[in-house]
């Protein structure tokens, strides 16, 4: 089942797993038996843990882009040696051959 594509990329179906986190949370907030300062100190820890997670999750897309990045860099290498050595071997050919 896990190889099965059904469309929806697995970022597509975070952001919406959280965002029916968040409006459950909400929805429990608004409608618990509770004072507003007991809410707001709720509101208050949920905020703060989004935050961290959120600042957890960019560290590592920064982490992934930096690899990315890193391996992109090494493949242009690679292939700017494959054809230097390619353009040489053209020019070493052309001159034997027109000696």
């Amino acid at each position: 089942m896990a190889a099965e594509d059904n469309g929806f990329s697995s970022g597509a179906v975070a952001f919406a797993f959280l965002a029916g986190a968040i409006i459950g949370v909400g929805a429990a907030l608004l409608l618990a038996p509770q004072s507003g300062a007991e809410t707001r100190k709720l509101l208050r820890n949920y905020a703060e843990k989004a935050e961290e997670e959120a600042l957890e999750k960019a560290k590592e897309a920064k982490v992934a882009l930096d690899k990315a990045i890193e391996q992109g860099k090494q493949f242009v290498s690679e292939k700017k040696t494959v054809l230097t050595a390619a353009f040489e071997a053209g020019k070493e050919a052309m001159r034997k051959g027109g000696a």
